[in-house]
């Protein structure tokens, strides 16, 4: 499962416009035409998927209810998946 919120770089209760925020400035970040990096594409993907489930709020919904039941049936398999998101995002 992958954390929306850590490829947004926003929290977990963040409100609409700073998902919006978020995904403006990922998107200009990472998109094709402006950057070359081979997995800038794939990275693109993930943010544009990141937006669409978390900027619907039924969907956000599902998400969020998906996630928090992923932590307590799988711990670590979560956690591990949720620090790797974590310190990529820092190391960007």
């Amino acid at each position: 499962m992958k954390d929306y919120y850590a490829i947004l770089g926003i929290a977990s209760d963040a409100a609409g416009e700073a998902v919006r925020t978020a995904y403006r400035r990922k998107a200009l970040q990472l998109h094709p035409d402006r950057n070359t990096a081979p997995e800038a594409t794939d990275k693109f993907r993930d943010v544009q998927e990141a937006y669409d489930v978390l900027s619907d709020p039924a969907r956000r919904h599902v998400y969020d209810e998906n996630r928090r039941r992923n932590l307590l049936d799988k711990p670590l398999e979560t956690a591990r998946e949720i620090w790797k998101h974590y310190i990529e995002g820092v190391l960007q």
